[in-house]
């Protein structure tokens, strides 16, 4: 019987900037879902976006600020720090930001499997974005 197993440390450095203008390091991922550790620098603001085809879990580990989510009519501005966990539904818009002295690191599931180039779809959103796309 073989096995398929995976295992890695999280990068040292980013893999790619996403196209909200958040830090990422690309983890391991299965048929169903793939996981990445997100990271925006203190005091920045990410783009605001949407997703064409997947949906989000995330787990804060550092830092502290705020998420905003746009879904079928409701909004909501959640405080974020370590230990917080997060939905981010299919469709829904959502915009974070950093405000503390420390970088805001997430990890996220992506279900499906994150499906490259054109995924993310920048959206209007309640703040002025301080990274670049």
């Amino acid at each position: 019987m073989e096995h398929a197993f995976a295992s890695m440390r999280l990068p040292v450095e980013r893999t790619v900037v996403a196209t909200d203008g958040s830090d990422v390091r690309v983890l391991l991922g299965l048929k169903a879902g793939s996981m990445a550790h997100f990271e925006l620098a203190p005091g920045e603001t990410s783009t605001a976006i949407t997703h064409r085809t997947v949906e989000e879990i995330w787990f804060f580990l550092t830092g502290r600020g705020e998420m905003w989510r746009e879904h079928l009519g409701s909004t909501e501005i959640l405080q974020v720090s370590p230990g917080v966990c997060l939905t981010i539904p299919l469709g829904t818009r959502f915009q974070f930001r950093s405000l503390g002295d420390d970088a805001l690191s997430a990890v996220g599931v992506t279900m499906p499997p994150w499906p490259g180039e054109g995924e993310a779809i920048p959206v209007s959103g309640p703040w002025t974005p301080t990274v670049p796309r």
